[in-house]
């Protein structure tokens, strides 16, 4: 992370954006102790938007507190990825189908500038920056469902969601196929393929549940790392 910030506006926001990226980007890695002293001093504030944004990071998904330990980063284990991908396999099909239905096309600009620049990164072999970029594809493809309240869901399953892919790419670097798939998507998007984009969307959170968890399976497993 830098070692200051300039902060005019809301230190606890620009802090939280800061943390999450260091987060997503693994250089704070699952697990790592979060000391509210030592990230103070590196993003040039107090203690205080510190504390705050741990804090919001934590609804989120991102830190855990224990009462002995304090904060850490959260570590992505089988029941993390089964509940946020049964919610998104439930939720998130529906919802593209529905905003591509209402077909926005800012929405649809914006989902092609993410899907851009993930591909840049992919190229430059930037993958710490990937998921920050495949999180805002997503995002833009669902925004336009029209349910505020469906919004919400998905939004708060985001970084969480964007932790899981970072730690399976970790262990499966599979972000040529994904980025794929995610043209695929797109692509029926733009068409106005409502049903096929949503269909898409499905395959796509499937297959990703399925390497995620091959991989989880494949750390604890002594065998496979001998």
């Amino acid at each position: 992370m830098p070692e200051m910030l300039h902060l005019p506006a809301s230190r606890t926001e620009l802090v939280l954006a800061e943390i999450r990226r260091a987060i997503l980007t693994r250089e704070l890695l699952p697990g790592q102790p979060l000391v509210e002293m030592e990230l103070a001093q590196r993003l040039g504030v107090s203690k205080t938007p510190v504390r705050e944004a741990l804090k919001l990071l934590s609804g989120s998904g991102l830190v855990t507190f224990n009462p002995y330990k304090g904060a850490s980063v959260r570590v992505v284990d089988r029941d993390l990825v089964s509940d946020v991908y049964d919610v998104r396999l439930l939720l998130e099909p529906e919802a593209v189908r529905r905003s591509v239905t209402a077909g926005d096309p800012a929405l649809l600009a914006r989902a092609r500038t993410a899907l851009d620049a993930a591909e840049r990164a992919i190229d430059a072999a930037e993958h710490a920056e990937l998921s920050l970029h495949n999180r805002a594809f997503h995002q833009a493809l669902y925004q336009g469902c029209g349910n505020p309240l469906l919004i919400s869901v998905l939004d708060d399953l985001r970084d969480r969601a964007a932790l899981i892919s970072a730690v399976g790419w970790q262990a499966t670097p599979s972000w040529q196929q994904e980025h794929a798939e995610q043209r695929a998507v797109l692509a029926r998007a733009e068409d106005g393929d409502a049903a096929g984009a949503a269909e898409l969307t499905r395959q796509h959170v499937t297959g990703l549940l399925t390497r995620i968890m091959a991989a989880i399976d494949d750390a604890a497993d002594p065998a496979t790392t001998e």
